[in-house]
């Protein structure tokens, strides 16, 4: 995933995140295959780096100013908050580095405590799904991702008997996905004492734009703490976020960092929306056009 900027002046934001990290990060975004970038501690570590290389990238362009003009709030998916916090000056690359090693390395000792995993359920809402969840043992909804695409994780065993259960209320498919843990539910409650006590020695600074939060989809400028430790057991609600966003007068989503998933989330919540991608260097001339429509 990193091969795209390595000549690119952002890379120096792998120096600077290895340093905190303790490793080189530069392996995991060159070298690792995906049984390596599967772990939780690595995954983190990777893709906040690469979203932090999105945004340096951007700030240093012709889209900088403009992009700072139009921004009217920030968001990020999970661990997405920790990019939206930086990028409105909540925490630098480097703070944010060590809150993200902390979280990494309790949700990684979490996972392996308590096994688990996650499912995307298509084509049934949100009620149903929590119905699904609510009728087995061992499965909760822990995104809400769109109208039509709700995540549930738990064990290994209730996420099948949820799926099922979703599948007979109406669900067009069931979907595994290929993670660590069963994230954003109780069975990453052994991480919260580890990531609060990260969190306590923390300087969160209040942000210069509207920081959307994962856990109530509500707009904030500051009192991040408790947002933040409440995540890591608490349904990710990014479809109400997205809303949140458009009724705060987004008209343009951007996404920064690797893939487009968040993107193709927005054309199903926030249809009318314009939307642009920075997941490498060469995306920027597409986000000054969009920039320039918008």
């Amino acid at each position: 995933m990193g091969a795209a900027w390595r000549d690119d002046p952002a890379w120096a934001l792998v120096g600077q995140v290895s340093e905190v990290a303790g490793r080189d990060l530069s392996e995991l975004l060159l070298d690792a295959g995906a049984d390596t970038l599967r772990a939780t501690r690595n995954a983190q570590l990777a893709t906040y780096t690469l979203s932090l290389m999105a945004l340096d990238a951007v700030r240093r362009s012709s889209c900088g100013p403009a992009l700072d003009d139009q921004v009217v709030a920030v968001a990020g998916h999970s661990l997405g908050e920790y990019t939206a916090l930086a990028a409105a000056g909540s925490v630098t690359a480097e703070e944010g580095a060590g809150l993200v090693f902390a979280r990494a390395e309790a949700m990684q000792a979490a996972a392996d405590a308590n096994p688990g995993t996650m499912a995307a359920v298509l084509g049934l809402e949100l009620e149903e799904v929590a119905r699904a969840c609510a009728e087995g043992v061992g499965a909760w909804v822990a995104n809400d991702n769109t109208p039509g695409q709700v995540v549930v994780a738990g064990t290994v065993a209730g996420v099948e008997e949820a799926g099922r259960r979703a599948m007979g209320r109406g669900a067009k498919r069931v979907i595994p996905l290929q993670v660590g843990g069963a994230f954003h539910t109780p069975l990453m409650g052994t991480a919260q004492d580890l990531l609060d006590a990260a969190l306590a020695q923390a300087e969160l600074r209040p942000t210069s734009w509207p920081v959307v939060a994962n856990v109530d989809a509500e707009p904030h400028r500051h009192g991040f703490t408790p947002l933040l430790s409440a995540q890591l057991c608490s349904r990710v609600r990014w479809r109400e976020s997205l809303l949140t966003m458009s009724g705060l007068g987004a008209t343009l989503f951007v996404e920064l960092g690797p893939g487009t998933e968040l993107s193709g989330m927005v054309r199903r919540t926030v249809p009318d929306a314009a939307r642009a991608n920075v997941a490498g260097p060469a995306d920027i001339d597409a986000l000054a056009e969009a920039l320039t429509v918008s």
